[in-house]
């Protein structure tokens, strides 16, 4: 009985599929004739426009309610077929095909598979939004379409595609946000936006750590001049007023004045300046022949278990060096109120918030795509820019990534050590 029931199961795994059977005749056809499986004149692009024009002959007969010729005498209305009309519409697989769109004698008939005034099938639109995210330029995404499908696509085309997703962009910039977040890193990049002249602008962005470990891009938001406190006080006001009441820390690479723009917005909150910024700027400040020795003397004032500890570290290192390198003691003195707190919670804590790592990845995805346009014609177009490239990071949209292994073990001890600024009812 075994061996019976094995053999039907195999036989029935090994029987082709209707599918496949369709598709195998398909090819078989397409060799007889001397086709290519590509292009507007290969198999694809004509089992395209069979399943187009099927398709939309089906509608047409969902929506007169009788097949072609079939309209019962009885009926209470006289729309009928009335033709076709020609309609060239560009796969992402085959370039331009034309089809036969059928019509009715009342114009009443509004296709669903290929809507009205729609010449792009699903996911071109997609792929000209993905490319460009990517870094392409429009006339680059032009190029791209003509090279790889055969299909003439304007630059102006893909500006009008690009340009849809301004509605979206603006809904997501002004979307509710949570009430609290563990942490929130800031930092700005510069573009070059003409705007009668060249000139170089700060876009400021913003990433939220959520209290489920969930990381939230916040916003973009286009700013005037250089990077300045004063600009992130209306950011950080925008994010308050979209719902956001409290956050634990605002991680930032030191800033001058943010500390008090900070405590403005949220009083609670600790400021705490990135680590790995300081560290960079103390060895600029060296000479690489004192690299080694510097890493040896700066390592204990981060790693130090206290804040006293820290304090210590840092006379040896004005003892060691102040003299030969009095800019870099200068640099860690008007940092340390912004440096300290972290010494003061656990190692988990400590190394989630010590540096502003988590956006300055999202900033190495800005600016290679900043890097492929050169400058911008509008700030508008800037945005929309850097909006397309946070949408790749997340097919939902919503630009958010999980931080599971990294944030889990952090997020126990924010639990305890704010356990009475944490929103939910329980009790750590």
């Amino acid at each position: 009985m075994m061996t019976t029931l094995d053999a039907v199961t195999k036989k029935t795994k090994n029987e082709p599929t209707r599918e496949a059977v369709a598709a195998k005749e398909w090819v078989r056809l397409a060799k007889e004739q001397g086709l290519t499986l590509d292009g507007p004149e290969g198999l694809l692009g004509q089992f395209t426009k069979t399943f187009l024009e099927t398709a939309l002959n089906e509608e047409m007969t969902e929506h007169l309610g009788h097949e072609k010729n079939r309209a019962p005498d009885e009926r209470d209305e006289s729309n009928v077929r009335n033709g076709t009309r020609p309609k060239t519409v560009i796969s992402p697989s085959t370039g331009p095909v034309t089809i036969q769109v059928p019509r009715d004698r009342d114009g009443t008939f509004t296709p669903v598979i290929v809507p009205k005034r729609q010449r792009r099938l699903t996911g071109v639109d997609e792929i000209v939004l993905s490319l460009y995210a990517r870094g392409l330029t429009t006339g680059e995404i032009s190029a791209h379409f003509n090279q790889i499908y055969g299909a003439q696509v304007s630059k102006e085309t893909i500006s009008r595609i690009t340009d849809k997703v301004i509605e979206e962009m603006q809904t997501w910039q002004s979307r509710p946000l949570n009430g609290v977040y563990a942490a929130i890193f800031i930092d700005a990049i510069v573009v070059k936006i003409r705007d009668g002249q060249v000139a170089n602008r700060p876009i400021y962005a913003a990433i939220g750590v959520t209290l489920d470990g969930d990381k939230d891009i916040l916003g973009l938001w286009a700013g005037t001049g250089g990077e300045g406190a004063k600009f992130w006080m209306s950011v950080l006001t925008d994010i308050k007023n979209r719902g956001v009441t409290d956050t634990f820390f605002l991680v930032c690479d030191g800033l001058k004045g943010l500390p008090d723009v900070v405590g403005n917005v949220w009083p609670l909150t600790t400021v705490q300046t990135c680590i790995i910024h300081l560290i960079r700027n103390t060895f600029k400040l060296s000479s690489k022949k004192d690299w080694d020795a510097m890493k040896r003397a700066v390592k204990p004032i981060y790693t130090a278990p206290t804040v006293d500890a820290a304090r210590a570290a840092l006379d040896d290192l004005t003892e060691i060096w102040g003299k030969k390198y009095g800019a870099i003691i200068r640099l860690w003195e008007s940092a340390w109120e912004e440096f300290t707190p972290f010494l003061s919670y656990d190692p988990e804590i400590r190394q989630v918030i010590c540096s502003t790592n988590a956006i300055e990845s999202l900033n190495a995805r800005y600016r290679r795509a900043v890097r492929a346009r050169g400058h911008f014609p509008t700030e508008q177009a800037a945005l929309k820019c850097l909006y397309l490239v946070t949408r790749s990071l997340d097919p939902t949209g919503e630009g958010r990534a999980r931080w599971t292994m990294r944030w889990k073990p952090a997020l126990n001890a924010f639990a305890i050590t704010f356990h009475d600024r944490w929103p939910n009812a329980e009790s750590y």
